[in-house]
């Protein structure tokens, strides 16, 4: 049965559940406040990775499979692959990270993919492009990669009006019905629907002010970095590293197919408001490259290109929220920051569930990675 259908927010969620829900054969219409790609959005910036380590989290881990052939799928209707394999390196000298380092091995042993641990001489030989003299010791994937998020949301949303959905930029949702499946727009238009999903990122908590007591809007300032003269190839073909320090750690993403390099913390700020905070603070960009500075060798010849500020929901748990508001209404919440890779299959599975009652009572523990 075709259905019509409202998404609420068109990154890289919102679109992602647009383009399964229109090849499922249901008319789709999907709103946002800006344009599109929104350069305010939390999905529209250089590249997002790809990875398979996730520490204990081995429902997530497990996620980044599917993930990966839903991915495939885009691709193919794409025309083009954006997904640039760099292989994934993690490293950790702290005890949480250590023990992160350990959770990530067992987990990834036992799905089957094949993993190495490091000692810091071997980091040494293999990876120069890293102190090894600040880590303890550390894991390498073949499998990982850079995900060329603008490019991404840019070709897709182009793609979605060949598949026949209607997408509305600069069209703010001010008002949701969630039993209805209604919105109301800036123009005070009502927009009425079979369905409704509200993919609607760190503006989530203002459309639905009862998600605040578990989505909080969190204020992330990324570093884009100026590697020394003669290492820029060299990083293109280095892998993503991810320092999985608690306190001290950072993720350092390689400068592939024309992007710069880029590193950010993994702590969460938990803060801030998507639409004032937005300038960062040059204190926050330096502590960045400070971060990234103490596990790159040589770290002191590496400058500050470039900061910018982005925009997460977070959860207590760091999990995602995939769940019904109503009989007629999703909250699509992809938290943490790491959402990204994950939006063709979020977007799979909950096209899957609308009208599914089996499924749909599966997707919020899957979706959560339990």
């Amino acid at each position: 049965m075709t259905l019509r259908i409202t998404v609420v927010g068109a990154g890289i969620m919102g679109l992602c559940t647009a383009w399964a829900l229109a090849r499922a054969g249901h008319e789709v219409a999907v709103f946002d406040q800006g344009q599109v790609p929104n350069p305010f959005g939390s999905s529209v910036d250089q590249h997002r990775l790809f990875r398979h380590a996730y520490g204990a989290s081995a429902g997530y881990a497990r996620m980044a499979d599917t993930a990966f052939q839903a991915w495939e799928r885009l691709w193919t209707d794409l025309g083009e692959r954006l997904l640039v394999p760099s292989g994934t390196l993690c490293t950790a000298s702290a005890e949480d990270g250590r023990r992160w380092l350990a959770d990530s091995v067992e987990v990834l042993e036992s799905l089957g993919h094949p993993v190495r641990r490091l000692t810091p001489a071997q980091i040494a030989a293999e990876f120069p492009l890293v102190d090894a003299n600040a880590v303890a010791e550390g894991l390498h994937l073949e499998s990982g990669g850079v995900l060329l998020a603008g490019r991404i949301v840019e070709l897709l949303s182009h793609h979605l009006n060949a598949l026949g959905v209607t997408v509305h930029a600069r069209a703010p949702v001010t008002a949701i019905d969630a039993e209805r499946a209604t919105v109301t727009l800036a123009d005070r238009r009502t927009i009425g629907a079979d369905a409704l999903v509200v993919a609607a990122g760190a503006w989530v908590t203002k459309l639905l002010p009862e998600t605040a007591a578990r989505l909080t809007p969190s204020r992330q300032v990324v570093a884009y970095l100026m590697p020394p003269e003669g290492l820029r190839g060299v990083w293109a073909k280095a892998p993503m590293l991810i320092d999985a320090d608690g306190e001290s750690g950072v993720y350092v993403v390689p400068p592939v197919a024309g992007t710069t390099m880029k590193a950010g913390d993994h702590r969460f700020s938990r803060v801030g408001d998507p639409d004032t905070d937005r300038d960062p603070d040059p204190d926050e960009a330096r502590d960045v490259l400070d971060r990234a500075r103490r596990v790159l060798a040589g770290g002191h010849r590496y400058s500050l290109a470039n900061a910018a500020t982005c925009f997460y929901t977070v959860t207590d748990d760091e999990g995602f929220v995939v769940e019904p508001l109503s009989a007629r209404c999703w909250l699509m919440s992809a938290c943490s920051g790491h959402g990204f890779k994950f939006a063709p299959a979020l977007g799979e599975a909950l096209a899957d569930a609308i009208g599914d009652p089996a499924r749909a009572s599966e997707l919020p523990d899957w979706a959560a990675g339990r």
